[in-house]
């Protein structure tokens, strides 16, 4: 029979990492005599990051004495205690490969459910100082499981653990966590994981989303296929100015052959090596037909903007530049429901591409082009987007002017910015589907209109110029720094391009990984195991090729990186 050994709970705390401060409740210690569990966690006891550990689905953490035995072998370690591992329940008994999801144990007055295996994060390594353990848990088979407390009672080391009812369809801890984690998986398990009632919302979903594209789940590398590998030398072909303050860039092949068509939304990333040391590397979203057999990019010269001043002063038809293949996830979408293009500013370039490509398949879908901008001396494109809103059946064109009292123009424009009430005036239909592009602050304005009108938040859709918004789990210290170079000596490596943070380093050996050097530049990034399990860390590479180590579990779809156990092979460029 199982046996519980010991009962440990911990308060969350701030803790000194790596130059920031991470809040987290994964120091435990041990306590003598009962506990009263109750549905959210053990008396005495907390979780720093809720978005990951704690609630109902993982209210209590258990690991077991025989993986301790494994790890201080594995590991060399001598001074390994009951609740090292951030666990709530060390046990005897009761491991990964025997006890199933959904299975219910008594011990002492309470009764517990298994939910699901541990997910590995980067704060398990930083408590035992072995960053590898993460990934060494779930290669390992031994990742431990979350409960979910049934029946409230007390608890205390010593009492006997008792099974009252077997999980449906007798799938492990161990079968579960492989079937997301690791390669090779059998995908015939996922009908049976899915009909566990047992499993967390967030391990479900994960299985659904497999199941539903039919291959292994991982947030998205991107794109389609690219068009080319790397950068290519294409031509200046034409040079327009759209408005004082915006530029159309035409580019062709070289030879005269038609370009790979990009999807409508996609963007284009340009090396400007006569702009400067090292060349800045920028992305410029796409704003021509994706028929074109030719591309058009539109740049707003921006105040102290080292690449779009170089295009709107220097750049002549003729020359040569290097560009990256088109890429992106913010595509239109084939269906037959509505569709909503809601742009500010130079914003308008991707739905603007979108529109092209509507226009050009002579969609019957009911479309609504609204876009915001100062005024009609500065409205880009607006001869061209009426044009192509007219040649739409269902088409409905509107547009705002912000400038105090702004002549409305040609375009017949309302005065301010839009509301939800003006949205709901428009009568957009609540099953559009909406593409947003401007500013962060308009979008994130326009997203609340648009749910406050009533579209789902699944089929809101946004595209921001500059770098996505981080993820990094517990870190509370609030750097909101501007990306830069490193500090200390400059790097002898490779150069490294963060091409969405404008930015170009040097490598330097100090770092472990590309996660590590994007944290000390500030440019904001997105991870969580740091060891190459969760794949949160998943980055478009632009051009270039990295070494691995440690080697992920499963590596990336092609054209992506996981940078946190990634390193340079040579100069790189990263969508990042």
């Amino acid at each position: 029979m199982a046996t519980l050994l010991s009962v440990n709970v911990g308060l969350p705390k701030d803790v000194a990492w790596e130059g920031r401060t991470v809040h987290t409740g994964i120091w435990k210690r041990p306590v003598d005599g009962p506990r009263l569990v109750r549905r959210l966690n053990i008396d005495g006891d907390g979780q720093g990051d809720l978005a990951g550990h704690g609630g109902e689905q993982r209210a209590v953490l258990v690991y077991q004495l025989d993986s301790y035995r494994h790890w201080q072998q594995h590991l060399g370690r001598d001074d390994l205690t009951y609740g090292h591992f951030g666990e709530n329940f060390t046990v005897d008994g009761l491991a990964d490969d025997e006890v199933c999801i959904g299975d219910r144990y008594r011990i002492g007055s309470a009764e517990f459910e298994v939910t699901q295996p541990r997910v590995t994060c980067f704060r398990v390594g930083m408590r035992l100082g072995e960053p590898e353990l993460p990934s060494l848990l779930v290669a390992h088979h031994r990742p431990g499981f979350y409960l979910r407390v049934i029946t409230e009672g007390h608890v205390q080391a010593g009492d006997d653990i008792v099974r009252t009812r077997k999980g449906p369809h007798a799938l492990s801890v161990a079968d579960v966590d492989a079937l997301l984690y690791l390669p090779d998986r059998d995908r015939s398990l996922l009908p049976a994981a899915l009909d566990i009632p047992a499993l967390s919302p967030g391990w479900q979903q994960s299985f659904r989303e497999m199941t539903d594209a039919g291959t292994p789940t991982e947030p998205p590398a991107g794109d389609e296929e690219p068009g080319w590998t790397g950068f290519r030398s294409l031509r200046v072909t034409r040079l327009t100015p759209e408005s004082p303050d915006v530029l159309s860039v035409y580019l062709s092949a070289e030879d005269g052959t038609e370009l790979p068509p990009p999807l409508p939304g996609q963007y284009l990333t340009l090396r400007l090596g006569a702009a400067g040391e090292p060349p800045p590397v920028r992305n410029y979203s796409l704003s021509s037909a994706p028929d074109a057999g030719t591309y058009r990019i539109s740049v707003k010269r921006e105040l102290q903007g080292v690449a779009s001043g170089y295009l709107h002063s220097t750049a002549r038809v003729g020359q040569s530049i290097d560009v990256a293949a088109p890429r992106g996830e913010f595509v239109l979408h084939d269906g037959p429901g509505p569709v909503l293009l809601l742009s500010a500013g130079v914003g308008v370039t991707p739905v603007l591409a979108m529109l092209h490509q509507l226009a050009g398949e002579s969609s019957s879908r009911e479309l609504w082009w609204i876009h915001v901008t100062r005024d009609a001396h500065h409205h880009p494109f607006a001869d061209e987007a009426h044009r192509l809103v007219q040649a739409l059946p269902h088409g409905h064109e509107h547009v705002f002017y912000t400038a105090p009292g702004a002549d409305p123009g040609p375009a017949g424009a309302t005065a301010g910015r839009p509301t939800a009430s003006a949205l709901a005036a428009l009568d957009v239909p609540a099953a559009a589907t909406a593409y947003l592009c401007g500013p962060a602050a308009f979008m994130t304005d326009m997203t609340a209109a648009l749910l406050e009108v009533g579209l789902a938040p699944d089929r809101i859709r946004t595209e921001l110029f500059g770098a996505r918004p981080a993820i990094q789990p517990g870190v509370v210290d609030g750097r909101a720094l501007a990306p830069h170079q490193p500090p200390g000596p400059a790097g002898a490596g490779p150069e490294v391009t963060f091409a969405r943070s404008g930015l170009t380093v040097r490598w330097d050996e100090r770092h472990r990984s590309l996660l590590e050097l994007a944290d000390d530049c500030d440019v904001p990034t997105r991870f969580s195991c740091r060891t190459g399990v969760c794949h949160t860390c998943v980055t478009p590479v632009v051009s270039g090729e990295v070494t691995y180590a440690p080697r992920p579990l499963e590596p990336p779809a092609d054209g992506a990186v996981l940078i946190c156990c990634a390193r340079p092979a040579g100069e790189l460029v990263l969508d990042l």
